[in-house]
């Protein structure tokens, strides 16, 4: 379901959420259970809840669209046990419209009403979160992109393609100074864009201090002799006093991004760090995979990405096409557009879509084909570390790939005179 779909435009007090709903009940019954649960209302009316109070604070159902059923229960609810209910599992698709003034510019409370309690409820055998809509004076509370996709591409100083990055695995062991050295070859290279991994963190073998220094000496060094920039996206996730420090030396390095595991450090982390630093914020998703796998539960990509865009981030990753993940090639290319469209309207607030996970100078047609644009990174590890003929060989035969996609020759023909893409094509192409 595509969240993204036409909608009139919402009142400036008011946001919107779409729900995917599955339950033996009847579906207006379901959905005022949702509206009242997530804002002024419990299962019995409480002292001093007058009618007014609930005409002001009460969410409202807007839509119920009915689906096609479904032949079992998507997941088990005991409260529907005790109540002996059988199906059909009718599924539904519900649109809620909550009050502002019960949130405020709160990003964990906004979590909290739109993806909380609802997940819980006994009448439910499917709750999924699909998408949401918000007011422009709404948007407007919380941080913006210090640098989205423009701010990007001027630190980098990449125009007319996309951004080639690779991730490096200092957790496989390489020390500070091994991860620095492995960071000049790949800027001699000709690589855009270069991030850790997200378990690497502040490990015994590459402390992160050590690490920091390491590579920005390289990355300085290199600039200076070259004059092109390189931008290193430190994996900074830890607690947020923590967070700040490593942002602050980063920054004093000469560093101009830095990149944390959100859904591990939280709303309210991401944002404080967000207020605190000028750099450029990569937005690691990892773990998104058990809130979206289950099509009957957890929140769809436009949903996610809404709040997190809401911290501020710049960069959100949307995994990749013919990728190593678990997503259909039809999600990643809707999560890029999600970061790609204005959370409202009027705003110009979109972050740059990260493709990773199993990308190599083979998917940048499909990937090109499918976003028709170049306004993303598109990341390599492997695609480029594992190349046969070494990580400078590597990053040529992405960036002669994607040379070649937008000049509209198939890679196999560029790759006559490439002997970069022609191994990476034999190496890699035999492989998937």
């Amino acid at each position: 379901m595509n969240g993204m779909q036409a909608r009139r435009p919402i009142d400036s007090d008011t946001l919107e959420a779409d729900y995917l709903i599955e339950t033996p009940l009847e579906l207006a019954r379901v959905a005022d259970v949702m509206a009242g649960e997530q804002s002024s209302g419990t299962f019995v009316r409480v002292a001093n809840e007058s009618d007014a109070l609930r005409a002001r604070s009460r969410a409202n159902v807007l839509r119920i669209e009915e689906l096609e059923a479904a032949a079992q229960p998507s997941l088990l609810s005991a409260w529907l046990t005790r109540q002996r209910m059988p199906g059909p599992w009718r599924r539904a698709r519900v649109t809620l419209s909550f009050p502002l003034a019960n949130i405020g510019a709160n990003l964990p409370t906004l979590a909290a009403t739109v993806a909380g309690n609802l997940y819980d409820l006994g009448e439910v055998t499917g709750m999924r979160l699909l998408s949401l809509r918000l007011p422009a004076v709404y948007r407007a509370r919380f941080e913006l992109p210090r640098h989205g996709v423009a701010g990007t591409r001027a630190l980098t100083q990449v125009s007319g393609r996309p951004m080639i990055g690779t991730i490096i695995k200092p957790n496989v062991g390489l020390s500070a100074m091994e991860t620095a050295a492995l960071v000049r070859e790949l800027c001699e290279a000709g690589v855009d864009f270069i991030k850790d991994d997200e378990v690497c963190a502040n490990p015994a073998h590459a402390p992160l201090t050590e690490r920091v220094r390491a590579v920005m000496s390289e990355v300085r060094a290199y600039r200076e002799r070259s004059g092109r920039p390189v931008m290193v996206a430190f994996n900074i996730t830890d607690d947020i006093d923590a967070m700040r420090r490593h942002a602050e030396l980063v920054e004093r390095e000469g560093g101009s991004c830095v990149m944390a595991s959100i859904n591990w450090c939280g709303f309210s982390a991401i944002q404080t760090l967000r207020r605190a630093t000028p750099l450029v914020l990569h937005a690691h998703r990892n773990g998104y995979g058990m809130m979206s796998r289950d099509p009957a539960l957890g929140m769809s990509f436009q949903a996610y990405q809404t709040l997190w865009r809401l911290a501020g981030v710049d960069h959100m990753h949307v995994h990749g096409l013919a990728g190593k993940f678990a997503q259909s090639d039809a999600e990643v290319i809707e999560s890029a557009r999600d970061c790609a469209a204005p959370l409202a309207p009027g705003c110009n607030d979109s972050v740059l879509p990260a493709f990773s996970s199993g990308q190599w100078a083979g998917t940048a047609p499909a990937t090109f084909d499918a976003v028709h644009s170049t306004d993303l990174l598109f990341m390599c590890g492997g695609g480029i570390l594992a190349h046969p003929d070494g990580p400078a060989a590597g990053v040529t035969s992405v960036r002669e790939a994607w040379a070649a996609v937008q000049a509209g020759t198939p890679l196999a023909i560029h790759a006559e005179n490439v002997p970069e893409l022609r191994r990476a094509l034999t190496f890699f192409g035999g492989r998937s």
